[in-house]
């Protein structure tokens, strides 16, 4: 474990109010003695730390061979109770880009070393304060593009899904422990009943594992957006819907069918969700090569798409390019929307929906016009309530977001189920703990427990500096 004394900017580099500078390690103090000094601008002295309580804050100035430098907080905290578990100092300073870097300059040419991306929550994680799960919700919450990313970030962060794991991970050791007793020391125990309750245990241990492999689509579409693909024949107002659900003009809407012939992408916040919008070109069957470029880009959009509106204009008749559209999508949720209300209607609600129903796509429908806006407060309502919805909100609950975890998880999964085969085989109980022993290692990955320092550096590798 290192023991160096580590720094960095813990803000972002640019103008703005306040800066802070973090120091962490063995000697944060006394590198700080180095360059702060408390008292006026007349009588400056040196700091007493060893006389300071923890958990303070002191008013004084940064200096470099007794000039000022700038006039600073520092923020004195003791080890053990701090972020790193190491002794660790923290000097806000006015935030200026130049005078920030020269206070770290400053500190790191008095004995500290420049910390390497997300190290500091590195030590954390090495020193015991968090384990790897609330470790990655640190860069969760960092990274969050919306509320509920931030609300199942910070429960990680509380130790949720340690939680979880932990529960999962007792009852598997409970048996080991039980199989090993009675394996060592028959006399005193005995294996009576114990098959029948093992598989019992196992089925709901595993009910739990898949539960939360499920919930990894829904940590997904939090972390990165819920991926909507816009599709529809050319001309019904798709780009028209883009634009309006920005609030601004970016795709280019004219009365020419097949004006659109790539994909245009773009993020927009719904109700605290966000949308990773995707317009696409309009499908029909053409000739023309450019547009059938567009046209196979728009199948491939949606075919990983979280979420499809099909577009339908109300104002002309529904044909075999709707058909079309609508048979290639039926596991995928789809909303129909059925544009341009503020036209006279030449197809209706009813024809819409005996198309679906033909289609076999389960679909609802929605009456809007993007070009006056009516109808799309009741579409971004029945956006959000499509997804993370009931149990992904309540305290209890927490997805997964890291694919590593997911991975442990199926790992875990596939273990528990051999298992259950060999119970249902008769297999012998020391075979059962082998098996039993691999779940409980991929959980333990899980929380970091059992994982290689080369996993640990790319994991924290993708974190911001000063975190």
């Amino acid at each position: 474990m290192s023991t160096d004394t580590i720094a960095a900017i813990a803000t972002g580099l640019s103008a703005g109010g306040i800066s802070i500078i973090r120091i962490s390690g063995p000697e944060a103090s006394s590198i700080a003695s180095g360059i702060f000094r408390v008292g006026n601008k007349e009588n400056l002295s040196m700091p007493s730390f060893e006389q300071w309580e923890s958990h303070t804050v002191h008013y004084g100035f940064v200096v470099e061979d007794d000039r000022i430098v700038d006039e600073v907080m520092l923020l004195y905290l003791k080890a053990p109770k701090t972020y790193t578990r190491e002794d660790t100092i923290e000097i806000d300073c006015h935030g200026g880009i130049v005078v920030t870097k020269r206070i770290l300059s400053l500190v790191l040419s008095h004995g500290a070393r420049l910390a390497e991306p997300g190290e500091f929550t590195k030590r954390a994680f090495l020193n015991g304060r968090i384990d790897l799960s609330q470790a990655e919700a640190v860069m969760g919450i960092i990274s969050a593009k919306n509320d509920l990313a931030l609300r199942n970030s910070v429960k990680q962060l509380r130790g949720k899904l340690r939680t979880r794991i932990l529960s999962v991970r007792e009852e598997i050791l409970n048996a080991v422990a039980e199989i090993e007793a009675a394996l060592d020391q028959p006399e005193y125990y005995t294996l009576d009943g114990f098959r029948e309750r093992l598989s019992e245990s196992l089925e709901r241990q595993s009910a739990e594992i898949r539960r939360l492999i499920r919930s990894a689509d829904d940590g997904r579409m939090m972390s990165e957006g819920i991926r909507t693909v816009i599709l529809g024949k050319p001309n019904v107002g798709k780009s028209s819907l883009l634009n309006a659900l920005l609030e601004e003009d970016r795709a280019i809407v004219t009365d020419i069918a097949g004006t659109t012939r790539d994909t245009l992408t773009e993020e927009i916040r719904v109700n605290g969700i966000s949308l990773v919008l995707v317009d696409t070109a309009g499908i029909r069957n053409t000739l023309d090569p450019v547009e059938e470029i567009g046209v196979r880009k728009a199948r491939e959009q949606a075919q990983e798409a979280d979420l499809i509106l099909f577009v339908a204009d109300a104002s002309v008749p529904l044909d075999e390019n709707d058909k079309e559209i609508l048979r290639g999508h039926t596991n995928a949720r789809v909303l129909a929307l059925l544009n341009k209300s503020d036209l006279s209607p030449v197809t209706t609600e009813e024809d819409l929906k005996n198309l679906l129903s033909a289609c076999g796509c389960d679909a609802e429908i929605l009456s809007i016009s993007a070009k006056d806006g009516a109808g799309l407060n009741e579409l971004r309502d029945k956006i959000s309530g499509m997804f993370f919805s009931g149990d992904i909100l309540t305290d209890d609950e927490v997805a997964i977001t890291a694919e590593r975890q997911k991975e442990c998880l199926y790992e875990a999964e596939a273990s528990l189920s051999h298992v259950l085969e060999a119970l249902s085989e008769d297999m012998p109980e020391d075979f059962l703990s082998i098996d039993l022993m691999g779940a409980y290692g991929a959980l333990s990955r899980i929380l970091g427990e059992e994982v290689d320092e080369d996993l640990i550096d790319r994991i924290f590798e993708t974190f911001c500096l000063g975190k």
